[in-house]
């Protein structure tokens, strides 16, 4: 049986932004639903069932969801008979959007750390600015000057990376089943995608899941 084999890939090394340097970069994943029919979509792989349901320009973690602009996350339950084990790899995975004739290559959850936001945070109340006086109004110049962009605190940056890192899809020789979020760039509206294809190609075989945006 194909899910037995000794068999072993190259795991995919992320690459891994500033706010996860010096962290563990083993991904944690996500608890696995309790049946494949759980998620959006199903596939067969030899003896390994895929499943996968699309969460569009969200990513949620257990804390909570964060967002991104530019990836979108498919939340992915990979499970097979009891006691099987597999070498996972986030790089085993494409996703045709729109029927393109190239998919997109799964992305590094390091690359998405950077890039996530939390809707619940909200930026300190900035202190209330010493007026000024001066000849002539010369001071209005300042009044009117547009407010400094906001800078989230590195310790949130790295608070955010970590959340995205435990939710991520586990890699390397794992017993099953296995579950966690995967990563693919697409910067375009969610209403925009009428067709997407999860495929996965592995040690397991292959399987194209239908996806609904």
């Amino acid at each position: 049986m194909q899910l037995y084999s000794a068999f072993r890939i190259g795991v995919l090394m992320p690459a891994i932004c500033l706010c996860l340097q010096g962290q563990d970069t083993q991904s944690k994943g996500m608890p696995p639903r309790a049946a494949a029919a759980d998620y959006q979509a199903q596939g067969q792989a030899g003896a390994l069932t895929v499943a996968a349901e699309f969460k569009g320009h969200s990513v949620p973690t257990p804390q909570g969801p964060l967002s991104t602009e530019d990836y979108v996350a498919i939340e992915t339950g990979l499970l097979g008979p009891l006691g099987a084990r597999l070498v996972l790899s986030s790089s085993d995975f494409s996703l045709r959007i729109n029927g393109k004739k190239a998919p997109l290559p799964s992305q590094p959850y390091g690359l998405v750390a950077g890039s996530v936001k939390d809707p619940e945070w909200e930026p300190p109340v900035p202190a209330a600015p010493k007026s000024k006086t001066s000849v002539g109004g010369g001071g209005q110049g300042e009044a009117n000057a547009p407010p400094a962009p906001v800078q989230i605190p590195i310790a949130e940056k790295r608070a955010m990376a970590q959340r995205v890192q435990k939710a991520s899809l586990p890699e390397g020789d794992r017993t099953l089943p296995q579950a966690g979020l995967i990563f693919f760039q697409y910067r375009g509206k969610i209403q925009s995608i009428h067709a997407m294809e999860l495929i996965y190609a592995g040690p397991a075989g292959k399987a194209t899941l239908t996806l609904q945006p």
